[in-house]
C-alpha cells in the first residue's frame, strides 16, 4: 500500500511562500496599485493586494508626488502579505523574482544626486504640442504629446531652468526599479514610449538621437540625449537585483529580504500585452481603465505616419501599432457611481458590482445606434480627437430616444469612441488583425461591453480568465519569465505552453446589427467633436475646481 500523501494546492503554495519561491508583481495604474504574486505555475494566482489613489492637478499639470508612490507602494505590498497569511498562514519574507510596471511615458528629471527636479508630468499631460510637432516632423516618426522625449523638448522649448541640470531620465516603472535595485534601467516597451526603437537593435535609434542632438539648444549642458537615457532591456534578460535598500523601501517592516532578481520594469501596455496572450504578429489587445489603448503587433512597417498611431514594442522587442487615449472608463464609472448613490437614496443600496451588471445589462436593451443619444467621456485633453483639454458631455438632438438602455449603451460605445477613430486608421493602412484580446475592469460583466467592443472593431475578441487580473499579474509573469529566458526560450513560447495552456477563453464576434449601429453612432460622433471644441473653448477649466 503507498504511503505517499496528497498535496493539495493549499499546501504546494504554502511551501513555495516559505522558501520564497514565488515571482511578485507590481504595476502603479493610474487610480489603483496592484500587487499579485504567483506560483511556479504561473497561470496561479496566490495572493493580491491593492491600494487607491489618483493623479493631482497642480500648477496646471497632471501630477502623481513620489512620497504617495512609495506610501502606496507600501499600502498595496502590505496587502498582499495580508492577504497571503489570511489564505496559507505564511507572511512570505522573500521572492524568487520581482517585476515593477507602471503608467507608461510621462517625465521623470532627476540631477546628478538623485533628487527630482520638477514634479512628475504623467501622461496625461497635453501641453507639449510645438515639441510634439518638432520631433515628429524632425525624426519623421509620429511623437505623440506623452512621450518622455516631447516632455524634455518642451522644457528646452520653455527655457525651463532645470533642464541644464538634468542627469537622467527616466518613466515611474523605471523610477521605482532604480530605487529597488540600483539600476537604472528599463524594459523595451516602456523605452519606446521615451523614444522610438530600432526594431533590428530593440534599442534607441541611433540615428534619430543623432539628430535630435543636432538640434540648436538640444538640452541639458554637454550632454548625449544617450546619456539620460535609461538602458534598454528585452524581457528575459536579468535588470538587478533587490537591494537592502530597496527592500526596505518596499517593506519598512524589515521583514522582506533582499536578493530577487528583478526582470526589467515594463508600461502598462506591455503588461497587457503579457497578460492577454498578445505578443505575436496579427494579435493585438485593448485595455481599458482610466485610459483605453488597443497594441496591435505588426506584421510589417507602416506605410505612413499617422498622429493617430504610435510605434511602441513588445516587451520582446517586436514592433507594434498604439491606438492610445487619455480617456477611458472614468466618465463611465461616475455615471455608474450616481446610479449607485441614487439607489442608496431611494432606500435600496446596491454594491458597486451588482450596480455595474444592472446598467451593463441594460445597454443590451439598446437600439444598435444608441436611439440618436452620444456620450463623450473627454475629461482630459484627447490628441486623436484634437482636443488640448477635456470637457464630459451628453448630446442628443430632439428625436432621440432618451430611455436607460439607449443612455448605457451610449456610455459605453462612448469609451470606445475615439479608440474606435485611431483603429480606422490601422484598418485604412491594411493592417490585419486575426484576434483582439480584451482586459480591464468593464470586462467583468459578462458579454456587454466585450459584445460592443467586437462591434465598434468589427473583430472578434477574446476575454480570458485572468485578465481581471490586469498588469500586475503580467508583470509578475515577466519576472517568472526570468528563468525560462536563461534556457532559450521565446516569449511568445512561454506565454503558449506555461501561462496560457490551460486557460479558458471566451471570444464573442462581431454582430452584424451592432457593427452597423456603431457605425452610425461614429459617424455621428465625429460630427459631433464640434460641440466638444466648442465647449473646451467657453466653458473655462479652474484648477480650484478640481
Amino acid at each position: 500500500m503507498s504511503t505517499s500523501k496528497t498535496v493539495s494546492p493549499g499546501d504546494s503554495a504554502r511551501d513555495d511562500l516559505r522558501a520564497g519561491r514565488l515571482s511578485l508583481g507590481i504595476e502603479l495604474g493610474s487610480t489603483r496599485i496592484k500587487a499579485c504574486l504567483i506560483g511556479e505555475d504561473p497561470s496561479q494566482v496566490i495572493a493580491v493586494g491593492s491600494h487607491e489613489w489618483d493623479n493631482e492637478f497642480v500648477g496646471q499639470v497632471w501630477t502623481y508626488s513620489l512620497e504617495n508612490v512609495w506610501s502606496g507602494l507600501q499600502a498595496a505590498y502590505a496587502d498582499l502579505i495580508d492577504n497571503a497569511e489570511s489564505h496559507y498562514g505564511v507572511r512570505p519574507d522573500s521572492f524568487a523574482a520581482i517585476g515593477v510596471s507602471a503608467m507608461m511615458h510621462g517625465y521623470l528629471a532627476f540631477d546628478a544626486a538623485g533628487d527630482l527636479l520638477a514634479p512628475f508630468r504623467t501622461w496625461r499631460n497635453t501641453t507639449t504640442g510645438p515639441a510634439a510637432a518638432e520631433l515628429t516632423e524632425l525624426f519623421g516618426v509620429n511623437i505623440p504629446l506623452r512621450w518622455s522625449i516631447a516632455h524634455l523638448r518642451q522644457a528646452v522649448l520653455d527655457n525651463e531652468p532645470h533642464v541644464p541640470e538634468i542627469a537622467s531620465l527616466t518613466t515611474l516603472a523605471g523610477y521605482v526599479h532604480w530605487q529597488l535595485t540600483g539600476r537604472k534601467v528599463l524594459g523595451v516597451g516602456d523605452a519606446s514610449g521615451m523614444f522610438p526603437i530600432d526594431a533590428l537593435t530593440k534599442t534607441y535609434d541611433t540615428e534619430l538621437l543623432a539628430r535630435y542632438d543636432g538640434l540648436s539648444a538640444s538640452g541639458t549642458a554637454g550632454s548625449h540625449l544617450v546619456d539620460l537615457l535609461p538602458e534598454v532591456l528585452v524581457a528575459g534578460q536579468p535588470a538587478g537585483n533587490l537591494t537592502v535598500q530597496g527592500a526596505r523601501l518596499l517593506d519598512p517592516t524589515g521583514t522582506l529580504k533582499p536578493g530577487a532578481a528583478l526582470c526589467p520594469p515594463e508600461g502598462d501596455a506591455g503588461t497587457g500585452m503579457v497578460a492577454t496572450r498578445s505578443v505575436a504578429p496579427r494579435s493585438g489587445n485593448v485595455s481599458a481603465g482610466t485610459s483605453i489603448f488597443a497594441m496591435v503587433v505588426l506584421e510589417r512597417p507602416l506605410d505612413n505616419v499617422h498622429h493617430e498611431l504610435d510605434l511602441v514594442t513588445t516587451p520582446a522587442g517586436d514592433p507594434v501599432a498604439m491606438v492610445h487615449c487619455n480617456n477611458g472608463a472614468s466618465e463611465l464609472a461616475t455615471w455608474v457611481g450616481l446610479f449607485a448613490r441614487f439607489a442608496t437614496v431611494a432606500g435600496q443600496p446596491l454594491a458597486s458590482d451588482a450596480v455595474f451588471n444592472a446598467l451593463f445589462s441594460e445597454a443590451l436593451e439598446g437600439e444598435a445606434d444608441a436611439g440618436g443619444l452620444l456620450a463623450y467621456n473627454h475629461l482630459a485633453g484627447e490628441p486623436i480627437a484634437g482636443l488640448t483639454e477635456g470637457r464630459p458631455l451628453v448630446v442628443r438632438t430632439p428625436d432621440s430616444r432618451l430611455t436607460l438602455a439607449n443612455f448605457m449603451r451610449a456610455q459605453l460605445y462612448g469609451v470606445f469612441g475615439t479608440l474606435s477613430l485611431g483603429m480606422r486608421v490601422l484598418a485604412d493602412e491594411g493592417v490585419v488583425i486575426d484576434e483582439m484580446f480584451a482586459h480591464g475592469g468593464m470586462f467583468r460583466t459578462a458579454g456587454v461591453a466585450q459584445r460592443f467592443l467586437a462591434g465598434a472593431l468589427g473583430t472578434p475578441v477574446t476575454v480570458t480568465e485572468t485578465a481581471s487580473e490586469g498588469g500586475a499579474w503580467g508583470i509578475a509573469v515577466l519576472a517568472s519569465y526570468l528563468r525560462a529566458a536563461e534556457h532559450g526560450q521565446s516569449l511568445d513560447d512561454y506565454l503558449d505552453e506555461h501561462v496560457f495552456a490551460n486557460t479558458a477563453f471566451d471570444t464573442t464576434q462581431p454582430d452584424p446589427t451592432d457593427v452597423a449601429g456603431f457605425t452610425t453612432y461614429l459617424a455621428r460622433y465625429s460630427a459631433g467633436l464640434a460641440v466638444e471644441r466648442t465647449a473646451v473653448d467657453t466653458l473655462s477649466l479652474k484648477e480650484s475646481t478640481l
